[in-house]
């Protein structure tokens, strides 16, 4: 895939505000300091689309970039700290909830995770509340590039075995670097297939050109605001 594009199109406190459902949306979150907006600009071939903060929990709000006029990264807070008060740090975790649970044309989050650490408790609980949620997520594993050899590898098996109970077959995952731009390729390959998918479903078939008899009432069809948007694809849960 080629970025030809990348643009910060805004900021939302909450689902209510966010900009309308006509574009897929990919979303990326895990614990604050991960690595996450640095993470997004090496994937949209930039240096500050998104902005990078030395504070964890710098990140507030609901940040959407719209990629190639075609689709959305999006850039949810991380969770385990905010900078603020308490209250505020419940808001911002209800309105990624929300996000997560109710957006329809969510459709794929990519949830990070620190190479460098042996399993955090609050890491595997948000992938189970993916989970529990029918969420579609793969796994990243990020700051590869900083971490001793043999360590990452280590780290990662000792996720997957913590949450391996869930699952059939696991999820995909993938290890990446924002300083060498190691996992760029392969992230923006899930990406493009999910779109691929996509554009697939929404392609009419046969029978769907077929003109409706004047005698004979069409079936329902659930309003445009309300239909699922989100790939059928083969899910690991």
């Amino acid at each position: 895939m080629q970025i030809s594009s990348a643009i910060f199109e805004c900021s939302a406190p909450d689902l209510d505000a966010c900009p309308d459902e006509s574009l897929p949306e990919f979303a990326f979150i895990g614990r604050s300091n991960v690595g996450k907006s640095t993470l997004l600009n090496v994937l949209a071939g930039q240096t500050a689309l998104a902005r990078v903060s030395p504070t964890p929990g710098f990140t507030k709000m609901i940040n959407f970039f719209t990629v190639n006029k075609t689709w959305r990264l999006v850039d949810l807070p991380g969770y385990g700290f905010a900078a603020g008060a308490k209250k505020d740090s419940r808001r911002f975790n209800k309105a990624v909830a929300r996000y997560l649970k109710h957006r329809p044309n969510l459709s794929c989050v990519f949830a990070l995770i620190d190479s460098g650490l042996e399993p955090q408790a609050i890491d595997v609980e948000f992938v189970e509340w993916l989970v529990r949620n029918d969420v579609p997520f793969v796994l990243v594993f990020t700051k590869t590039d900083k971490i001793p050899p043999g360590k990452v590898p280590a780290n990662i098996q000792a996720f997957m075995e913590r949450i391996a109970a869930w699952f059939v077959q696991p999820p995909a995952s993938f290890t990446c670097s924002a300083i060498t731009g190691h996992g760029r390729q392969e992230l923006l390959g899930v990406i493009n297939e999910t779109l691929t998918a996509i554009a697939a479903q929404a392609e009419p078939s046969p029978r769907d050109e077929v003109e409706t008899p004047a005698n004979v009432r069409p079936p329902s069809r659930e309003p445009k605001a309300t239909r699922k948007l989100r790939p059928d694809l083969a899910r690991p849960w």
